[in-house]
């Protein structure tokens, strides 16, 4: 088996490189790969980013949103995070086999010291009843492609603020992530492996996986990166993971609406459809007053992608108490945000 530590703690970029990979590196042996990443959330193949995520705090806190190719729910990563992946010939695993395929990480951590750690459920790892890792597979061109987090210091009290099932009345089919109680790897270790980087346990679980001493004994296994191969990684990114068509428009078609009552301006009660991220249709009903019709500020937001950034460029030059007396440019985009 030979494996490849991720350049890049950019999440759009070490997803590229996998796509990437996939697609070109010789799995004559299996390949592993390894990141990490900064703080970041990668929703699943089927998900609708609107429901899953609090998007106005990923923009307060400056936290990336992508979306993967295979199935499954969100998950957030931070710096306290490893990523891994295994790519072999689809002949080579069968698809679901998540347990098959997480057994060298298994094993690797018991080895230092975490006993508890075991398969279970559908696709995740656990210590006892907490989980610590998520898993997701897809196949592509006869290969088989499977990914997981292993959770070594996360700071677990940002779930609950990012990971949170929308409330508000969005209606979609999008499949939809199940909150389980989690856990981090670092305290079930040995002492010795209780290492203050992740950088550090990362090299560690490399060579607990090879079962050698040092990276050295194995540096035969390790791929490097070609020039060609960088600039066709970037071109994934462009085309796919920092692409808002692809992030957003992938999402299933869903309905929102909400409704404000303000003193000074009365009740503003907007509903909006989207189509591929962007939206398809949108109408504001009240009893606001306005100099200008309401029709105007509904044909400038027609067609806009459902994002806060989108919005407020699409209002740049506009001035929404116009056509909603009393109601700011700031204001519009809160309501529509919620």
């Amino acid at each position: 088996m030979r494996y490849h530590v991720m350049e890049s703690n950019d999440i759009r970029r070490n997803l590229a490189t996998e796509e990437y990979l996939m697609d070109t590196a010789d799995v004559t042996e299996p390949l592993l790969l390894l990141y990490i990443q900064n703080p970041c959330i990668i929703i699943g193949r089927n998900q609708n980013a609107y429901e899953e995520i609090d998007l106005n705090y990923l923009r307060q806190h400056q936290i990336v949103l992508t979306r993967r190719v295979s199935g499954g729910g969100a998950v957030y990563d931070d710096l306290g995070n490893i990523s891994f992946s295994f790519v072999t010939k689809k002949g080579d695993t069968t698809f679901g086999d998540y347990r098959g395929v997480t057994t060298p990480i298994l094993e690797a951590l018991r080895s230092m010291g975490a006993k508890e750690a075991t398969p279970g459920g559908r696709n995740d790892l656990y210590m006892g009843d907490k989980k610590f890792s998520g898993n997701a597979m897809y196949t592509k061109k006869g290969r088989t492609y499977s990914h997981g987090t292993l959770m070594y210091d996360v700071d677990l009290t940002v779930l609950d603020k990012v990971l949170t099932v929308s409330k508000e009345k969005i209606a979609s089919k999008a499949t939809q992530s199940v909150p389980k109680s989690v856990t981090n790897v670092k305290p079930y270790l040995a002492p010795q492996f209780q290492v203050p980087t992740i950088e550090a346990f990362r090299d560690e679980l490399i060579c607990h996986i090879y079962q050698v001493n040092s990276l050295k004994e194995i540096s035969d296994k390790k791929l490097e990166l070609t020039d060609e191969d960088r600039q066709g990684i970037q071109k994934l990114v462009d085309k796919r993971y920092a692409n808002d068509d692809w992030v957003y428009g992938q999402a299933p078609n869903f309905e929102f609406n909400q409704r404000t009552r303000l003193a000074d301006v009365g009740i503003v009660d907007v509903h909006l459809s989207t189509e591929k991220g962007k939206i398809s249709a949108i109408q504001f009903f009240g009893d606001f007053f306005g100099t200008k019709d309401i029709e105007g500020l509904e044909e400038i937001l027609q067609g806009v992608t459902y994002k806060y950034e989108t919005i407020k460029d699409a209002l740049e030059g506009v001035d929404v108490s116009e056509y909603i007396f009393n109601f700011s440019n700031q204001a519009l985009l809160d309501l529509l945000m919620k």
